[in-house]
């Protein structure tokens, strides 16, 4: 049995405005999706249906052959990394990744939050405290904790979005090795064209009013990443020509939103 992903016929209303319109997806078990899109086109509030922080107006959400589209967020074998990292100041980062097992009523937590640190390379300050932290090393603490809960799935909302251009880098390089490591179903949203092609083997371009998906892409550079830098792919002309096609796509919907507006 796998775990995969199924979005049937999701539609999101905010009274009369059609945030999501009838969409259907498929994310397979262990693959890495991405969204993008310009404001306003459904991609967070797709993202928070997942999550269960909305409930969708009609459709189902399927996490293998678990319906959860009613299901509480904390029952959700699904967990959220934020822009805001969300790291706890007043705890130790070993107790931060530690959060959510000792919630759950696991006793026994040592070797589990050990490993995940070690996996993001920050086993060496297990002991500091957030605030001593670089956003890079803090956004690797998040991601440790998600890890270390075992969800089926992961979502990343916007995760890199406030770092700087060179740890942004580094970070984009540490996900893919984590997603290949660990086996996980990935989705990430992101305002970042560049981003979104170096992430996701799957690309979903979304259009708004109402939100829906726009274009689909398979793409090949997240697997590239994993063996050549991410600096070399970004020069090559499939990156490129897929970019340019992309910003051009966003850039008309932009224009159709002002011209309506």
């Amino acid at each position: 049995m796998t775990d995969d992903l199924v979005l049937a016929g999701v539609t999101k209303r905010f009274a009369t405005f059609t945030a999501v319109d009838d969409l259907d997806l498929v994310v397979p078990q262990g693959s890495f999706f991405a969204l993008l899109g310009p404001s306003g086109c459904g991609k967070t509030t797709t993202l928070r249906m997942v999550a269960g922080l909305e409930e969708p107006t009609e459709g189902a959400i399927s996490l293998g052959e678990q319906d959860i589209t009613r299901l509480k967020p904390y029952k959700r074998p699904v967990n959220t990394v934020f822009q805001s990292y969300a790291l706890f100041p007043h705890l130790t980062i070993a107790d931060n990744v530690a959060f959510g097992l000792r919630r759950r009523g696991r006793k026994q937590v040592a070797d589990d939050v050990r490993r995940m640190l070690e996996l993001v390379e920050l086993a060496d300050l297990a002991g500091g405290r957030p605030a001593q932290l670089s956003g890079g090393q803090q956004q690797r603490v998040a991601l440790a904790r998600c890890l270390v809960n075992d969800p089926s799935l992961i979502l990343m909302d916007e995760p890199l979005g406030a770092l700087d251009a060179l740890t942004r880098e580094k970070m984009q390089s540490l996900i893919l090795e984590l997603w290949k490591k660990t086996g996980k179903t990935i989705i990430v949203i992101t305002h970042s064209v560049e981003e979104a092609l170096l992430l996701g083997e799957r690309l979903f371009v979304m259009a708004p009013r109402p939100g829906r998906i726009h274009r689909e892409y398979n793409l090949p550079f997240a697997e590239m990443g994993l063996t050549r830098s991410l600096r070399e792919i970004k020069q090559t002309s499939e990156f490129s020509s897929i970019r340019e096609e992309i910003l051009s796509m966003i850039w008309d919907m932009e224009e159709e939103i002002m011209g309506h507006g």
